[in-house]
């Protein structure tokens, strides 16, 4: 008898503890939003974009065969830890190789760059520096179909809404005839074409240079010029200044700490701006004591400038201009913006 009073105590345990575990599920999937199956999906995104104009061509020439990407959402889950010093960065991106080149190219492609600098007022090298970066110079525009890498990275939900958005730009883009379906080609996150623009930064700042009534940020250079110098002069750049300058400071000097820290950096790029110094006129860097590399006076310019110290090196750290702040809206890495700095200053004698 006292076995089976065991028995139905367990029992009676067990389906307590079984119904409070089932009702917790319950409760947990209710607190979850249901995702459709993918087809299901994806018909609602061919709805919506009839409803938003876009040719029902488009829609079947690019959402036909349409599927999940496995590999893209791989690339999203596991994007490398960055582990490289400022140093091996600048090493390996502004090589001498890469510097070789982007002479070659800004002399091949002058007229396109200077008539392009001439209308935006963006100097040629710099626009020659992010093109080396994004692509090397063209060579590399990335693989993966765009739409099914959006379709997918909308999909996934960790970053739906941002997706979605960047999916129906990139059908309007499609539907406009800048390029074919088959031929939107990019990286795993969207990004396409010799400047690498993400669709919406297409249909806002992608310019048709040479007048073909395209703006082909694939294939014709002098549209792609364009583009990185109209996104630029679009976020602040001027062409009567550099990007920055590297300079010695004096000992102790912290850019980022006590009175001379960013308190309130803007909210655009905000986590790479930390990084900076509050902004200063030079003529207060340089009453600091702040001075060139090689021990002279800064400039005499009414130039504002903000401090950043990326590197290893004690005693030195870079003071950045406006410009500088143009090429983080481009890509929101201060070593990305310190390797478009030194590669612009490497092509300056191609000009």
């Amino acid at each position: 008898m006292r076995i089976f009073a065991s028995i139905a105590a367990f029992l009676v345990f067990a389906s307590a503890n079984l119904g409070a575990w089932a009702q917790s599920e319950i409760e947990a999937m209710a607190e979850k939003p249901s995702v459709p199956v993918f087809a299901e999906w994806l018909e609602g995104v061919r709805l919506e974009a009839r409803e938003r104009g876009i040719s029902q061509a488009t829609i079947d020439a690019a959402l036909s065969d349409i599927h999940p990407n496995e590999r893209v959402v791989e690339l999203d889950r596991k994007q490398p830890e960055f582990t490289q010093t400022f140093e091996q960065y600048l090493e390996k991106r502004v090589s001498d190789i890469r510097i070789k080149r982007g002479r070659e190219m800004m002399v091949k492609h002058r007229d396109s760059l200077r008539k392009v600098a001439e209308k935006y007022g963006v100097q040629p090298r710099f626009i020659a520096a992010i093109w080396g970066l994004e692509t090397n110079y063209g060579a590399y525009t990335g693989g993966m179909n765009v739409v099914q890498s959006l379709a997918t990275l909308a999909y996934d939900q960790r970053r739906a809404a941002f997706f979605r958005k960047q999916l129906f730009a990139a059908l309007t883009i499609i539907d406009e005839g800048h390029i074919a379906a088959a031929d939107m080609m990019g990286s795993w996150a969207g990004a396409m074409g010799q400047s690498q623009f993400m669709p919406t930064s297409f249909n806002a700042y992608a310019q048709d240079f040479d007048g073909d009534g395209r703006r082909d940020i694939w294939t014709t250079e002098a549209d792609v010029f364009a583009s990185i110098a109209y996104y630029l002069a679009s976020h602040g750049w001027r062409g009567d200044m550099t990007w920055g300058r590297a300079v010695l400071i004096p000992a102790g000097m912290s850019p980022t700490e006590g009175d001379l820290a960013q308190t309130t950096p803007p909210k655009s790029c905000g986590r790479a701006l930390k990084a900076h110094s509050k902004s200063l006129d030079l003529a207060d860097w340089q009453k600091l004591g702040v001075r060139r590399l090689n021990g002279e006076a800064l400039p005499e310019a009414p130039f504002a400038a903000s401090m950043v110290q990326p590197g290893s090196t004690e005693g030195r750290a870079y003071l950045t201009y406006k410009n500088y702040r143009a090429i983080l809206s481009y890509n929101c890495s201060n070593l990305y913006a310190m390797a478009v700095g030194h590669l612009a200053d490497a092509l300056k004698s191609a000009e």
